[in-house]
């Protein structure tokens, strides 16, 4: 199948009018034979892509002390402490805000308590709730990781869609990118990758172009 994805990708790249940004290219999968009433069908995993998603990922820390230095140190685009938490708490307009500008939050073990409850009514919905981490983990490998990171799921419809790269990016490490995508597919439907009904790749702006 790698040959007619990068086939598609680049298609999709070709059909995209020039545009003042770099577009994302995304992939859809349309999949057959699932159930998604039944809790068992449903998932939502994190996939690390192999070539990265080609753009900046934004990424929020919930951390005090030598942690919340640490992410300061690395360029992170939030760190909240405790103090910040509780505030947020008190000003749920603010605390959407700040849960719609961040792709993925990281916090203090020992804080998630205090997550849940000022900040869980707001991250809990848009699936954005922190991975808890030890006050003694280190930054720089957790933001690398989560640089290269996408979700993956399927909820209420039978669709998954997801970045899988940007324009600018080679068609092979786009191809590879969905590959990584697919395996996820491989351990959680019964059929794996052969229970996808259709598939397309599109551009931010573009429209799609079919894969199978």
């Amino acid at each position: 199948m790698t040959q007619e994805i990068m086939e598609a990708v680049k298609e999709a790249k070709e059909q995209s009018k020039p545009r003042n940004f770099t577009q994302s290219i995304d992939i859809i999968m349309n999949i057959k034979d699932l159930d998604v009433k039944k809790p068992e069908n449903r998932f939502d995993e994190e996939v690390a892509l192999p070539n990265g998603r080609g753009k900046e990922v934004k990424i929020g820390f919930i951390a005090d002390g030598e942690l919340a230095v640490q992410a300061k140190n690395a360029g992170i685009n939030l760190v909240v402490t405790k103090e910040d938490l509780e505030e947020l708490g008190k000003d749920r307009k603010k605390a959407k805000k700040l849960a719609n500008s961040i792709d993925f939050f990281v916090a203090q073990a020992d804080m998630m308590p205090l997550v849940g409850r000022f900040l869980g009514p707001v991250l809990g919905p848009r699936k954005k709730m922190p991975k808890p981490v030890p006050a003694s983990a280190k930054a720089e490998p957790i933001i690398t990781r989560l640089q290269n990171t996408v979700k993956i799921g399927v909820k209420d419809q039978a669709t998954i869609q997801t970045l899988v790269g940007t324009q600018d990016m080679g068609d092979e490490q786009i191809a590879e990118n969905i590959e990584a995508v697919l395996e996820i597919l491989d351990r959680n439907l019964e059929k794996g990758r052969n229970q996808i009904k259709s598939m397309f790749v599109k551009t931010t702006m573009g429209s799609v172009v079919r894969v199978i």
